[in-house]
């Protein structure tokens, strides 16, 4: 058994400006496990699975791809789950809600993966410190946080597959949208 998720990664340039965040975050309040990931929005979070079904989960993911058009996403700002996550807020997005409802109808109608699904609602983010954060520095890191502007656009080309090697999530897949 493995553990995987799937997401929206950042394009690199994106994933270096959040790495300074995160690396921020390490030095000043010992917060590591947002480091483990490359900058993401999350479409199916952590689930384990039977590493012998991965080629299948990667061709479901590629079957859903090809029928998907690419799509803008802005990040804008901060944001947190008080009082222990904060994280670079997405702007509202219809196309990035629909892709979500789309592939979560997709990927569990098939049945082919047993993977229990969660009820939380989607609100997509791409975390900066995540559970290591304590209340007291979430309070500090907030206040500095809170009063930061940024943003950044890119267009997403691809849903990706992550696997847990032990220590890190390495991308091992990723499926590429359609042109518009």
């Amino acid at each position: 058994m493995n553990m995987y998720y799937i997401a929206i990664v950042a394009p690199e340039a994106i994933n270096q400006e959040v790495l300074i965040w995160k690396n921020f975050f390490k030095e000043r309040y010992e917060c590591s496990v947002a480091l483990k990931s490359p900058a993401h929005i999350t479409i199916l979070p952590p689930f384990w699975m039977n590493e012998e079904l991965e080629n299948d989960l990667i061709n479901s993911i590629r079957e859903f791809s090809i029928k998907t058009n690419k799509f803008e996403i802005t990040l804008q700002n901060f944001a947190a789950f008080k009082p222990k996550v904060i994280f670079v807020d997405v702007v509202k997005n219809e196309i990035l809600n629909d892709l979500y409802q789309s592939f979560s109808e997709f990927f569990f109608s098939q049945n082919k993966f047993h993977i229990k699904k969660e009820d939380r609602s989607f609100h997509p983010h791409v975390t900066l410190a995540t559970r290591d954060l304590y209340k007291k520095a979430f309070q500090e890191a907030w206040e500095i946080f809170s009063k930061k502007k940024y943003e950044a656009i890119w267009i997403v080309n691809g849903i990706s597959l992550l696997r847990h090697n032990k220590k890190n999530w390495d991308v091992i897949s990723t499926s590429q949208l359609v042109e518009d």
